[in-house]
């Protein structure tokens, strides 16, 4: 139990700690939003902050530092607004709901779909590992009488698969043995979101070019993924993993604009530096402080931007992108040789609600070139309408894919079952099946 006595105690203890931690935080994000705010006056044009990059990698050479984001031709959009921050305005304002449900009437005719994953990991009281993921599918083409589609994909992770050649197989927590990798679920899951939305994406490409092919019109899909399109944090894993990972995150930027299929990446609470990282570095060495760990991307623009406004366009440099295949790194050479921009990820800063920092929309970089970023955007708007807040398909996904305390248990009992069935032996422990049944 909670010892709320005590527990008041010890936050009177730590008072001058946690405001002096608020104090410096406070400083360091005045500082840096005075930068970002002074990019109007330092660099009149996307070419000038180009260059400044190149000069600060020249001069890092013997220390490489990332640049954090490269900008886009929406820089020089927002050079010829007034807006002291970059900032590029939605221009509606609604007098009520129903004015803003009214506006997202645009959305008839545009299909969009969203997938979001969930896992159950191997169960330790088990005689043998079994782990399942699974990817839910939300769909609505907006179009009655069409009806929407949910769906959901499920894998099971067989002992061969889970009990592989990974060496560190031990619970962080207490040291013991698991027997299995938990982290190879976690991989698993994630390849199978990526694989369900790619084969969404060519289904809708077929569809299209069926309809095309009749002189029909062809409707916009628009895909929706939950989470970075970016995944830095594969490179904190074993080689393999992290090949796996940035293998599947490329088929999903390649099958995008293969498809032809606007592709966002949505992060409704962003701890991404990007900006803040390009800000020192535009300054130089000594011209902000380094120690902004506390400090995000999302915290520069809190307050600044109404609903429905966004920023410009960036594209995402971080020190380790080139590394992973995402098309430019730091040196911002697309190379002639290459599909200018293939795999690049750029991204925008989106006020989905008033009572909270901005959320961060990746996507391909296909997407801002070929002329389409407003027009998707504009859908995102919309389903946020429709999802009071938040973009509806993802939630739906959500509630498609998850998997309750009740389903753990079920799934437990299927499998075994099935295994008493076919001869298998699969046994659980006494106690966690009691522990499993009063928790239900």
């Amino acid at each position: 139990m909670l010892h709320t006595r005590k527990l008041h105690d010890e936050m009177a203890r730590q008072r001058e700690r946690l405001l002096g931690y608020q104090q410096r935080h406070g400083d360091e994000l005045t500082l840096y939003r005075a930068a970002l705010a002074d990019l109007r006056t330092r660099y009149s044009s996307t070419a000038q902050i180009e260059a400044a990059q190149r000069v600060w990698l020249a001069q890092r050479q013997a220390q490489p530092e990332p640049l954090g984001a490269r900008p886009t031709v929406e820089y020089d959009a927002w050079l010829a607004t007034a807006e002291r921050f970059p900032a590029l305005r939605f221009g509606e304002r609604f007098e009520s709901h129903e004015q803003s449900h009214a506006w997202a009437e645009r959305l008839r005719g545009v299909t969009t779909f969203a997938v979001d994953g969930s896992q159950l990991p191997p169960w330790r009281d088990a005689s043998a590992p079994v782990a399942l993921v699974q990817a839910g599918l939300y769909e609505n083409p907006h179009q009655p009488p069409q009806p929407y589609v949910k769906d959901i994909v499920v894998e099971l992770l067989t002992p061969e698969e889970l009990t592989g050649d990974e060496p560190d197989l031990v619970d962080a927590r207490t040291g013991d043995d698991l027997g299995y990798s938990s982290r190879f679920v976690q991989l698993r899951r994630f390849e199978l979101e990526a694989a369900t939305v790619i084969a969404r994406m060519e289904h809708h490409q077929r569809r299209r070019a069926e309809l095309a092919a009749r002189g029909e019109p062809t409707p916009l899909v628009v895909a929706f993924y939950d989470g970075s399109l970016i995944v830095s944090f594969a490179l904190k894993s074993p080689p393999p993993y992290r090949e796996r990972y940035v293998g599947a995150a490329l088929r999903l930027l390649e099958a995008s604009q293969r498809c032809g299929v606007p592709l966002l990446g949505y992060i409704d609470t962003s701890y991404a530096r990007d900006i803040v990282v390009m800000l020192r570095a535009l300054a130089g060495a000594d011209g902000l402080p380094a120690e902004t760990r506390g400090l995000s991307d999302p915290l520069l623009w809190h307050g600044a931007l109404g609903w429905g406004d966004r920023t410009p366009a960036f594209l995402s440099a971080r020190y380790d992108l080139a590394r992973m295949g995402y098309g430019a790194g730091d040196d911002g050479d697309d190379g002639a040789d290459k599909d200018a921009g293939r795999g690049e990820v750029a991204f925008v800063y989106f006020q989905a609600a008033l009572d909270r920092p901005p959320a961060r929309i990746e996507f391909p970089r296909w997407l801002l070139d070929s002329g389409l970023l407003d027009r998707t955007l504009d859908v995102v708007r919309a389903e946020v309408i429709a999802g009071t807040g938040y973009p509806y398909p993802i939630e739906a996904a959500d509630a498609v894919a998850v998997i309750s305390a009740r389903d753990r248990a079920q799934f437990y009992a299927l499998f075994q079952e099935f295994a008493e069935r076919e001869g298998i032996a699969f046994t659980f422990s006494r106690k966690a099946l009691s522990k499993s049944r009063r928790r239900l």
